[in-house]
């Protein structure tokens, strides 16, 4: 098991620290399942994984973006498809598998996926 916390920043005032919410799960599955089975409300996940949507869209932390396999192609033309504007560390949470390094993750959620 490893621990996640996932922060829903654009309800913070200005200069305001966030609280997280830290769910704690099983490696060998991605983000998006993570986040889906702990009631993560701001991951909607419509297609399930398959990647043929961004509901999934979050931002990894600048201390976690280089521990992630490189994003693919793929990957980067469907985040030009997602609602929340596209950061540097946008990622899809689908297409991060969970793995014991990542423990402690942070991610930040868009302000929407639709």
């Amino acid at each position: 098991m490893i621990n996640i916390t996932f922060y829903d920043t654009h309800n913070a005032n200005s200069g305001e620290r966030v609280a997280g919410t830290t769910v704690q799960v099983e490696t060998g599955q991605s983000l998006m399942t993570a986040a889906v089975n702990a009631g993560i409300d701001a991951i909607a996940a419509d297609c399930g994984g398959t990647l043929t949507c961004a509901t999934c869209h979050v931002i990894v932390r600048p201390a976690w973006a280089d521990k992630l396999p490189p994003i693919t192609e793929e990957e980067s033309n469907m985040l030009d498809f997602a609602a929340s504007p596209r950061q540097g560390n946008s990622r899809l949470s689908c297409q991060i598998e969970l793995s014991p390094e990542l423990n402690d993750m942070e991610v930040d959620l868009p302000l929407s996926q639709y």
